[in-house]
């Protein structure tokens, strides 16, 4: 999956499958997670905010099924 850059003081990039509503992203540690699910207007939410990380632990982290790549 393609994933674009960001700027965040923790998530490298981001990448989102419209397929499968996969969303993929990359954090500082080096850790890549997959969500699954994310329906398209809540990734392009995200892609919208200031703070990436705090949308992320507060929309997405634990309502959606995902797994580390």
């Amino acid at each position: 999956m393609n994933r674009d850059y960001v700027s965040s003081s923790n998530v490298v990039s981001i990448g989102y499958d419209d397929t499968t509503e996969t969303l993929e992203v990359e954090f500082l540690s080096g850790a890549v997670y997959q969500y699954y699910n994310v329906p398209r207007a809540l990734y392009d939410e995200l892609m919208r905010q200031g703070s990436k990380g705090r949308f992320l632990h507060t929309y997405i982290k634990n309502a959606y099924p995902y797994s580390r790549v």
